[in-house]
């Protein structure tokens, strides 16, 4: 965006103030990007970047003629040195004034934003919204997770990636701009960035040329990482902006609307003015009916149509209500009530997990009407999730099913079970949702084919994942999103019996020389080919309240006595309530889809093969083509040695072991690391 260059004229200040709008034009770029990323994300992106421009545009101290803005001292002399003061000055009331916007006076209401966002400023964009272009799901999960940190320690981490900024001068910033804290602001970044070049790494988005600084490498962060060598993701980039209009019936309504509330304020103001007192106090009307708990149908929170399109919360809060029973108080009212306190005969369903007790607050509704022979109603209450059904036609039982859905995203709060029958699911599918298709896990090379869905959002039934003793497919929903949220992002979500379909990720196996993979998702080939072997053990997870499953290919080996390549997978299993279970299996490339996985190991309630157990061990018993018994070992990236005992003892170096053996052995193992550590192997599974 180019500034408005000063018009000629004499004056003993005039190149001083030149220099100082050369240099924030210099500049501009970073303190855009800086401003953006210290404003609160609760604002909407279109909001956002807009304040963020402003708050650039106003540290100009030539703004008002005349007037110097504290903490921003015009250069008295040309040369490096007073340059260097200007860009620092400029970064001190940048985050001073983006901290201020971000504020909240302790009364204020929550759901509104900080008072001084409210004040109008310019730049002003009338009939358009402006926001940054949609980065890859890795980079909305990046930007998520600093959206979490507190605005100072946000503020020291975007300091950390200009040149010249050692951590010494983003303390001496964060001081000036009246931080109280600046060296735990700069702890918490400094471990933010840690912890990302220790896990995600993802490649970087390029941004204009124009928008970029010059050397713009991080300290402390990957080469690798989002932001180096020039290169930052798209959701930080507020210089590369895209537009959409904004809702232009909504917008002609607004205009009628106001026309006739004018009309009205000047019709009762006649009113008011020839009417004389009344001396008898009127007595207040009475409220309107509510639920036993106290919640009325008023009360619900509604989301704007296109919040999803403007929030970086890309979750259950962004949807709108659907349905064609929205407005249905008496619907409603029932449906708050038996969540509240659920009457007799109600027949309640509760996932493993979740808390019984009556929302505190008004839920948000989600959809209500008439889906086949039953009225639904959706609720979500930010930590959980509540389906109320009625049958439409005659009195028959109701029914409540709650289900915790704290930690959404964008995957898992991308469908929710409407009703169930002898056809199939029928699925609400989240706003942002672009495309929606039906896939067999077992058919891997098969595409998957478009699934019907209404103009409310709901799906052609769908087969849920059968049992495993009958498992001749097993149905999944392949959806993608808009392009608006992120780009190329397609996942598969499998229906377990729960309100929540479960998402399926996947890493595929250490490649030699390359960093450790990432979790992503089983849309690829060799994720749908691991996938064809543990679909099957999909139908064991049914009501048992998870969320995620992700299947990990840690290791192959070459199976001794010509038994062909094997591949070793750690699948973990992930709750809403939080544990995971984990099970190792081993299969071979002679095992077809569909074939039944060998179970090596088992564990329950444990952190191996998430986030924070990144390392994994296991072995088992095999029988070689030969009729041969060997003890099988593997281990994940970060494994140098294996050390088994029990049946055989045996220690070998590498990240595979394979010893001859009686029998059916039974063995434990464990590993050593490349730090030193010591590695227990993941228990035997019972046989």
């Amino acid at each position: 965006m180019r500034l408005r260059p000063f018009p000629p004229s004499a004056g003993p200040s005039r190149a001083a103030v030149l220099e100082a709008e050369s240099t924030l034009i210099g500049q501009y770029g970073d303190l855009v990007r800086l401003a953006h990323v210290v404003l609160p994300a609760s604002l909407g992106r279109h909001r956002r970047v807009l304040l963020a421009h402003s708050v650039v545009q106003r540290v100009l101290p030539a703004a008002h003629p005349g007037r110097v803005v504290p903490g921003v001292p015009l250069p008295r002399r040309e040369g490096r040195q007073d340059r260097a003061e200007l860009r620092r000055s400029y970064l001190v009331t940048v985050v001073r004034d983006a901290l201020a916007l971000g504020r909240r006076p302790a009364l204020w209401p929550a759901r509104l934003a900080p008072p001084r966002t409210l004040l109008p400023r310019l730049p002003l964009v009338l009939g358009l919204r402006l926001f940054p272009g949609s980065g890859s799901p890795e980079e909305l999960r990046f930007a998520q997770a600093l959206s979490e940190l507190p605005a100072p320690a946000r503020a020291a981490f975007m300091l950390r990636l200009l040149p010249g900024m050692p951590d010494e001068a983003v303390a001496d910033v964060l001081t000036a701009a009246d931080v109280a804290d600046s060296a735990g602001a700069l702890h918490a970044a400094r471990a933010f960035a840690a912890e990302q070049a220790d896990g995600a790494r993802v490649p970087p988005g390029v941004v204009p040329q124009e928008c970029v600084p010059q050397g713009f490498v991080p300290q402390g962060f990957v080469p690798h990482g989002f932001v180096s060598h020039g290169l930052v993701p798209q959701e930080f980039d507020a210089c590369a902006l895209r537009a959409s209009p904004t809702d232009l019936l909504r917008r002609r309504r607004r205009v009628r609307l106001g026309a006739v509330a004018a009309l009205a304020v000047l019709v009762v103001g006649a009113v008011l003015t020839d009417t004389p007192p009344d001396p008898a106090p009127r007595r207040t009307a009475l409220p309107s009916a509510t639920t036993r708990s106290g919640l009325r149908p008023a009360d619900l929170t509604r989301a704007p149509a296109d919040l999803w399109d403007n929030t970086s919360r890309v979750d259950f809060t962004a949807w709108p209500p659907r349905g064609s029973r929205v407005r249905d108080e008496n619907l409603l009212g029932r449906a708050l009530s038996t969540w509240t306190r659920p009457g007799p005969g109600t027949r309640l369903a509760v996932t493993p997990g979740t808390p019984t007790v009556a929302p505190s607050d008004a839920p948000q509704l989600l959809y209500a009407g008439d889906v086949g022979g039953l009225a639904v109603v959706l609720f979500h209450d930010g930590r959980r999730l509540a389906r109320y059904t009625e049958p439409r036609s005659a009195d028959g039982p109701r029914s409540l099913t709650v289900a915790r859905a704290d930690d959404a995203d964008v995957t898992t709060a991308a469908a929710v079970a409407l009703t169930s029958g002898s056809a199939g699911v029928r699925y609400l599918i989240a706003p942002w949702v672009a495309e929606t298709e039906i896939r067999d896990l077992l058919r891997p090379d098969v595409l998957g084919r478009p699934l019907g869905v209404s103009r409310e959002g709901i799906t052609q039934p769908v087969r849920p994942v059968a049992a495993p003793d009958g498992c001749t497919s097993v149905p999944v929903l392949q959806l993608r999103s808009s392009e608006r949220i992120a780009e190329h992002h397609a996942f598969l979500l499998a229906g377990l019996d729960g309100l929540s379909p479960v998402h399926l990720t996947y890493t595929p196996l250490p490649g030699p020389g390359a960093p450790s993979r990432e979790p992503r998702e089983a849309t690829g080939p060799a994720a749908l080919s691991a996938w064809s072997q543990h679909a099957c053990s999909l139908g064991a997870l049914r009501g048992g309240g998870v969320s995620a499953v992700h299947a990990w290919d840690f290791a192959e080996q070459d199976l001794p006595d010509g038994g062909g390549h094997a591949v070793w997978t750690c699948a973990r299993t992930s709750t809403w309530r939080g544990p995971g279970d984990v099970t190792v299996t081993l299969r071979s490339a002679a095992d077809g889809p569909g074939a039944p996985e060998r179970t090596v190991s088992r564990e329950r309630s444990t952190a191996v093969c998430g986030r924070f157990g990144r390392h994994v061990a296991a072995a088992t018993g095999w029988r070689s083509p030969k009729n041969k018994w060997y003890v099988l070992a593997a281990g994940s990236r970060a494994v140098t040695a294996l050390t088994i005992g029990g049946s055989v003892s045996a220690r070998e170096p590498g990240r595979t072991l394979a010893v001859p053996a009686p029998p059916h052995p039974r063995v434990t193992v464990r590993a050593t690391l490349s730090t030193g550590a010591d590695l227990p192997g993941v228990a035997p599974a019972r046989r």
